[in-house]
């Protein structure tokens, strides 16, 4: 039998690959948005592949003053410029990445309490950090940690403080899967569970209750799941096709190339110990 080890991981390289892709010769002969463009908080731009015509987007944060030098610098270059409502900002959303001070795990719920807002995630991951970040690079901050417990639960609090948006949702890889509330598993339900390493991975719930040695710890009344996961996905969130969440991540065995099993901390138990509510 081998033994379970905890998804968390102290130090994480990042790779990121790039898809080679061809660049049809209309959009090689459009001019590229002018430096005031890419350097425009609020600004946006796309390029259509079977014209090359630009299309430039500018949300309600940019001034008049500043979209008529835009629109300016830009005239007789054949790009398309136009509002948008709101305001672009960044998300986050359950499976995401988010980053502590040497720790990388995934979002499991954005939850709130009045009108103040918390993402959970594991408890080992909040143990190791008490500010969050969504970057490797420390440069977008989330918020601080409020509450953590591990060993003998395994779940931890990130209080809000940043502007960042954070819809109650699944980051399906591509896509958002909006969450209506929460449920309880029971053996042979179909899940899937989200996380900022593997993506979404589905299965099947296969025990309640279920108690997990950890090196560092036990921890208790977890939901066992035929699911694979990897360092990096503790923390995500398994949750319904219909939009139901169930629980985060604690850990597991094994990887996604072979196999694995996975140990999740009911999402209910959550809620009713820090007197949340999802959305």
């Amino acid at each position: 039998m081998r033994r379970p080890f905890r998804l968390a991981v102290a130090t994480v390289a990042v790779l990121v690959a790039t898809a080679a892709t061809a660049t049809p010769a209309a959009a090689r002969e459009t001019r590229l948005p002018t430096a005031e463009v890419t350097q425009t908080p609020g600004t946006a731009w796309t390029v259509d592949p079977a014209t090359g015509r630009t299309t430039v987007t500018l949300d309600e944060t940019v001034t008049e003053q500043q979209a008529a030098r835009l629109r300016d610098g830009l005239r007789g270059a054949g790009v398309d410029v136009r509002r948008e409502p709101g305001r672009l900002r960044t998300m986050l959303a359950g499976g995401d990445a988010i980053y502590g001070s040497t720790s990388r795990c995934s979002l499991g719920a954005n939850a709130r309490s009045g009108s103040t807002y918390y993402l959970i995630t594991a408890g080992h991951c909040t143990n190791s950090s008490a500010t969050w970040w969504t970057n490797s690079a420390h440069t977008i901050a989330i918020g601080t940690r409020t509450a953590s417990s591990f060993p003998g639960n395994d779940y931890g609090l990130i209080k809000y403080t940043s502007r960042l948006s954070h819809p109650s949702a699944v980051n399906t890889y591509p896509g958002l899967l909006q969450l209506y509330g929460t449920g309880s598993a029971h053996v042979g339900q179909a899940v899937c569970r989200s996380g900022a390493t593997t993506g979404v991975r589905c299965g099947t719930v296969t025990a309640l209750n279920a108690t997990v040695n950890y090196p560092d710890g036990t921890v208790t009344g977890l939901i066992r799941t035929n699911i694979c996961a990897e360092n990096g996905d503790s923390g995500g969130p398994l949750y319904t096709s219909g939009g139901l969440i169930l629980g985060i991540l604690s850990g597991g065995t094994g990887n996604c190339t072979a196999g694995g099993t996975t140990y999740y901390q009911p999402i209910g138990e959550i809620l009713a110990v820090y007197g949340l509510t999802i959305p």
